[in-house]
């Protein structure tokens, strides 16, 4: 998406800056935050040319764009469908829940629908993306552990395989940003140092690591941890396992699921007293059924029933995802744990940002960076969603 030449100008605001929040206004100039008022400026003091925007926020909240590290679908679109309708009834709906950029993410899949969609996200960044952006993708598997499947579909589990990836990244330079495999498997400490070389993140996930193969995975080059407490080795007081190692070494970022079904409050707050308020991803994981109404859904070649907004294997009945948005969790986070707003919107946005090596350009509200906004009326619900200026979501369009 191209930056908006037009002036952009948001007022009555509670502006959410990394450390603080300041009453004030922004303005945007080329899709470029060109300022900060941090007290309420006069639309008078502005020079502002003729086409520009001037948006009162009626006292609510002006938030940097959340960035959704871990998302299959929503609203009835799925990644794995590989399809330019399927990606805008994701990318839209995401962003009328805050979101600004996101990895596509796959699932446990074969070696060609895997690259099906390698090649769709590829063809549909070329494309312009008219709503939240797809910043690359998440390989979520398939070189994943037997014993903690979740919803991943057991038929394609494998070792890592190298030469899928290598052909991969030769094929789409720069496009995968992330894989989740299990750092115990034959294999996997190659991957990950070749990972690490390749400015990959590689992160833990659906495993059966102990700890101390975690901390070997680490010292490779092992980065992030991949919803946190679900499928993964649990804590023992003498096996800490692989959720010992995520909740212990700060060289893990650790994402948590926060809607009330995969992490209980408790364990939420001991993960917030353990790791570094850096350290923790806010994600959704969510699937085609966010934004939809209950019944039957379809993830991985899985059947998934929703009910009550919670998402499970029909088989089973293992956690499928999540029916999730970005501004759901955060409010679930402000509700639910002692963080701030500004503590939270690092989660949502800073964080990831800095992971994926984008803060400079986005992640957070500073002049210079681009208008990547969310903006909510003051109970946290989303009024209108801005990528490099562009407005690309309006509850008035509803």
């Amino acid at each position: 998406m191209k930056a908006n030449e037009n002036e952009l100008f948001i007022h009555h605001v509670k502006i959410v800056l990394e450390d603080e929040v300041k009453i004030g206004a922004v303005h945007v100039k080329n899709g470029i935050i060109d300022a900060l008022y941090t007290e309420e400026a006069s639309i008078d003091d502005i020079s502002l040319p003729p086409g520009s925007s001037i948006v009162n926020g009626n006292g609510g909240w002006l938030l940097p764009g959340f960035i959704d590290m871990h998302v299959h679908g929503g609203f009835g679109g799925d990644f794995m469908n590989a399809d330019g309708e399927s990606f805008d009834r994701i990318t839209s709906y995401h962003a009328s829940q805050g979101t600004t950029g996101m990895l596509a993410t796959t699932m446990t899949a074969s070696k060609e629908a895997i690259e099906k969609v390698l090649l769709a996200v590829s063809d549909y960044q070329k494309e312009g993306m008219p709503h939240a952006q797809l910043l690359g993708v998440h390989l979520e598997g398939p070189f994943i552990s037997e014993k903690w499947p979740g919803a991943q579909n057991p038929a394609y589990i494998r070792e890592p395989q190298l030469s899928w990836l290598e052909a991969w990244t030769e094929r789409y330079p720069k496009l995968i940003k992330l894989l989740t495999l299990a750092p115990e498997k034959e294999g996997a400490a190659e991957t990950i140092s070749w990972l690490a070389e390749h400015g990959i993140l590689a992160a833990a996930g659906h495993t059966d690591a102990n700890y101390s193969e975690m901390i070997k995975a680490a010292d490779g080059g092992l980065s992030h941890a991949v919803h946190t407490y679900n499928a993964m080795k649990g804590l023992h007081h003498r096996e800490p396992g692989t959720l010992g190692a995520v909740l212990t070494d700060d060289r893990i970022h650790a994402e948590i699921i926060a809607d009330g079904e995969h992490v209980h409050p408790a364990a939420i707050a001991l993960m917030i007293k353990a790791k570094p308020i850096d350290k923790l991803i806010l994600i959704t994981d969510a699937i085609e059924a966010a934004g939809m109404s209950d019944g039957n859904y379809n993830l991985g070649g899985l059947d998934v029933v929703v009910k009550n907004s919670v998402a499970r294997l029909r088989d089973g009945g293992s956690l499928a995802g999540s029916s999730l948005s970005m501004i759901r969790a955060f409010r679930y986070m402000l509700e639910h744990t002692k963080l701030s707003v500004q503590e939270i919107s690092r989660m949502a946005s800073g964080n990831p940002a800095r992971e994926l090596g984008i803060d400079k350009e986005t992640g957070s509200i500073a002049p210079g960076k681009q208008a990547d906004l969310v903006l909510t009326d003051p109970s946290m619900s989303v009024v209108g969603t801005w990528v490099r200026g562009n407005r690309i979501f309006s509850s008035e369009d509803r």
